[in-house]
């Protein structure tokens, strides 16, 4: 089960990032428009492939690091899947950032969770024919219901779309990671994932609209707003090397499911250091009965999270 434990890890991170997220898109002086922010994060997310330089550390690969002696040239099906789980990222994240500039991160990020989980659950047994056992089916039902509760209201009709559009998407791309893990080794589809993202980013380059957006946007950007976006993006760099590493050794619609404890440590964040955020990445909640109804939520979450270790 240390693989679950790895997933919650890259849970906690993502619950970091969240804010910085919310933060980006929702202040005009940052990246308010999601495409260009989708962008620079596949960008980025690209970039990781550095990671196969730790591999030559004596010890490092014994413990799972990616190492460049496991990269073999891709066939026609592995270049494929990495194209795809580029283009499955890419559009997961113009959709939840456009979501998070118009909702608050505790009502849009929880549904999109539930959505990728649930669709998630169909897809791995449809695509990849894989059981689940009963506690593990239970524990997801229990986490995707505790996920769902956690937002305080649905998203209005404006931004249900990219939210349901944002979870469909997710589930599909890590749903294609699973695949592209048992097509080859995680060595090897995960350097050759990285290689798709970015060159599917640059490729956007290509479309003269597009390069026009993005060109201007990346002019009117401060350094100390560049800055933060990649900071955002190597602690996502991280957050998705453990869920994707994790993905590979268990199953997932597990991992997806565990996108719930993610909502665990965003509202602990926001009550232990919601004081110290900006107003444009944290809403302040004060009332009683709001705190006491997501502290029943988390509990709901965390009976879902312990059911998996049965």
């Amino acid at each position: 089960m240390a693989w679950i434990l790895l997933a919650t890890a890259g849970q906690f991170i993502n619950a970091i990032v969240a804010y910085i997220d919310k933060y980006i898109v929702s202040d005009d002086k940052c990246l308010p428009r999601p495409f260009v922010y989708a962008f620079y994060s596949c960008i980025l997310t690209g970039g990781w492939i550095v990671i196969y330089t730790f591999g030559f550390i004596p010890g490092l690969a014994d413990i799972g690091f990616p190492h460049f002696e496991n990269v073999t040239s891709p066939n026609i099906q592995v270049v494929s899947m990495a194209f795809l789980t580029a283009y499955t990222f890419f559009m997961a994240l113009v959709s939840m950032y456009a979501a998070l500039s118009k909702a608050e991160a505790v009502n849009v990020m929880p549904v999109i969770g539930t959505i990728s989980a649930l669709s998630a659950f169909g897809m791995s047994y449809l695509f990849l024919q894989i059981p689940l056992t009963p506690n593990f089916i239970w524990g997801v039902i229990v986490l995707s219901l505790g996920t769902l509760l956690v937002a305080q209201t649905l998203p209005k009709i404006d931004t249900i779309a990219h939210v349901f559009h944002s979870g469909l998407f997710f589930a599909l791309h890590y749903i294609t990671m699973k695949g592209l893990f048992l097509e080859t080794n995680f060595d090897n589809g995960f350097f050759w994932s990285r290689i798709g993202l970015v060159l599917f980013a640059l490729s956007l380059l290509l479309v003269p609209s597009y390069f026009v957006k993005i060109r201007e946007q990346t002019g009117n950007t401060s350094v100390h707003a560049g800055s933060l976006v990649v900071v955002a993006k190597i602690l996502a760099g991280v957050a998705a090397f453990m869920l994707l590493k994790a993905t590979d050794m268990g199953d997932v619609t597990v991992v997806q499911a565990l996108d719930g404890i993610k909502f665990i440590f965003i509202l602990l964040i926001g009550v232990l250091f919601g004081s110290l955020l900006p107003d444009s990445a944290v809403t302040h909640v004060t009332n009683p009965k709001v705190v006491m109804r997501r502290l029943l939520y988390i509990l709901v979450i965390t009976v879902g999270y312990f059911i998996l270790f049965i």
